[in-house]
C-alpha cells in the first residue's frame, strides 16, 4: 500500500533535480530555468506528474505572474499600449498563417490545419519571464513590450478560439458574446478591485504600521484574482500579473517583491519549471518527429517575425525586435490544453498532439538559451 505521505518524497526529489539542474545550466553559462526544465524532462522517466505536483506548479506560476507584475513600470506599460497590441497581432496572425498553410500542405486537412494555427497563436512567457529576471531585464522596454503582448495574446488567443470552435462545431463551447462577456467583467472587476485596495491601503498606511502584515495580504490578494480571472474565461496567470500591478503601485512594492520572490524561489517556482518538464513525454513527442520538428520551426518562426514586426514598426530597432520575438516563441500548457479539446471535439488526431508535445518540448527548451544569446550581444544592454 503506497503511504499517503509518498508526495512529501516527490516534492523533495524535484526540488533537488531543480536545484542540481540550475546550477549544472549556470555553470554552462546558460539560465537556471533551462536546466530546471530538462531536469524534470529527466525525472519524468521515473517519476509521474501527480495532482500536488500540478498544484504546487500552479501555485509557481501564479508567483511567477505576481512578482512579474510587482516589477512592472505601471507609466511604461501605459505608453507600451500601442506597441503591445501590434506585437501581439503579429504574434497572433502570422503563426496562425504558417503553421496552418504548413500543416495543410502536409496533411491536405483544411479544418484540422485551421486548429493547428489557433494551437500555434498560444504563447506561454512564464520561461521567458524567469529568464528576464534572471539577466535582469524585466524592466526594459523589451521585457515590458512582451509582457503587455503576451496580455493581449492570451485574451484574443480565447477570442479565436471560441470563434473557431463555434464554425467547427456549433454549440460545442460558450458562445463568442458570453466568452467576450466574461472577458470584458474580468478587467472591469480587476479596475475597481484594485482601485479599492490601493485606498484602502494608502488609508491604513497612514494610520497604523501593516508592514508586518502586508505580504500575507498581498498574497490573499493574488490567489483571490487569479481565482476570478480564471473563473471569467482569462488565465490564473493573468489575474495573478493585475495583483502584482496593483501593488506595484503602492509604498509595500520593494518589500513584497523581496518577500514573494523569496518565498517563490524557495519552492513554488523551480516545481513549475520541473513540472514543465514531467508533463512531456518523449516517447508520444517522437511518435511525430517528423511533422513536430516542423510544427515547432514554423511556430517559432511565426512568432519571431510577427511579434518582430509588430515591435519593429512599433519603435523598436532590429536587435530589441529580435529579442521580443524570441521571448514569445515558448508553447506549455496552454497550446497542450487547446490540443486536448481539439481531440475532443474531433478535428484533430493524436498524431498531431504528439507533434505539439514535440512543439513545446522543444520551443521550451530552446528560448532561455536564445533569449540570453540576444541580450548578450546587444551593445547596449539594459543595467
Amino acid at each position: 500500500m503506497e503511504s499517503k505521505f509518498i508526495f512529501l518524497i516527490h516534492i523533495a526529489a524535484i526540488l533537488l533535480a531543480a536545484n542540481i539542474g540550475g546550477i549544472i545550466s549556470r555553470k554552462l553559462k546558460q539560465p537556471a530555468v533551462l536546466g530546471q526544465i530538462v531536469a524534470g524532462i529527466i525525472l519524468g522517466l521515473f517519476f509521474y506528474k501527480t495532482e500536488t505536483v500540478t498544484n504546487f506548479a500552479e501555485i509557481g506560476v501564479i508567483f511567477l505572474m505576481f512578482i512579474a507584475g510587482l516589477e512592472t513600470d505601471v507609466e511604461e506599460l501605459k505608453k507600451s499600449g500601442k506597441s503591445s497590441s501590434l506585437i501581439a497581432l503579429g504574434g497572433i496572425i502570422t503563426p496562425l498563417a504558417l503553421v496552418m498553410g504548413g500543416m495543410y500542405l502536409v496533411t491536405g486537412d483544411f479544418i484540422g490545419s485551421l486548429f493547428m494555427g489557433v494551437i500555434a497563436t498560444a504563447t506561454s512567457i512564464s520561461i521567458s519571464i524567469q529568464t528576464l529576471i534572471e539577466l535582469g531585464q524585466m524592466k526594459t522596454k523589451q521585457g515590458i513590450g512582451i509582457l503587455g503582448a503576451a496580455i493581449i495574446d492570451d485574451i484574443v488567443g480565447i477570442i479565436l478560439l471560441t470563434v473557431v470552435i463555434g464554425v467547427v462545431k456549433p454549440g460545442a463551447e460558450s458562445s463568442f458574446i458570453i466568452v467576450v462577456g466574461k472577458i470584458i467583467s474580468f478587467f472591469i472587476l480587476a479596475f475597481i478591485i484594485g482601485y479599492i485596495v490601493i485606498t484602502i491601503l494608502s488609508k491604513l498606511s497612514r494610520r497604523i504600521n501593516i508592514e508586518d502584515k502586508i505580504t500575507t495580504y498581498a498574497v490573499i490578494f493574488c490567489l483571490t484574482l487569479a481565482f476570478l480571472s480564471e473563473e471569467l474565461g482569462v488565465a490564473a496567470i493573468t489575474g495573478a500579473y493585475f495583483a502584482g500591478i496593483v501593488f506595484s503601485m503602492t509604498t509595500h512594492k520593494h518589500k513584497l517583491s523581496h518577500d514573494i520572490h523569496n518565498i517563490s524561489s524557495v519552492m513554488f517556482t523551480p516545481i513549475f519549471f520541473v513540472a514543465i518538464g514531467l508533463g512531456i513525454d518523449l516517447s508520444t513527442a517522437l511518435e511525430a518527429l517528423g511533422i513536430g520538428i516542423l510544427l515547432a520551426f514554423l511556430a517559432a518562426l511565426g512568432k519571431v517575425i510577427g511579434c518582430g514586426l509588430g515591435a519593429g514598426i512599433s519603435g523598436f530597432n532590429k536587435r530589441e525586435a529580435l529579442q521580443v520575438g524570441v521571448g514569445m516563441i515558448p508553447r506549455a500548457e496552454v497550446a497542450i490544453i487547446i490540443t486536448n479539446l481539439g481531440i475532443k471535439i474531433g478535428v484533430i488526431t493524436h498524431k498531431e498532439m504528439a507533434a505539439v508535445i514535440l512543439m513545446v518540448l522543444i520551443t521550451t527548451i530552446m528560448t532561455p538559451s536564445l533569449l540570453k544569446l540576444t541580450f548578450e550581444e546587444d551593445p547596449k544592454k539594459a543595467s
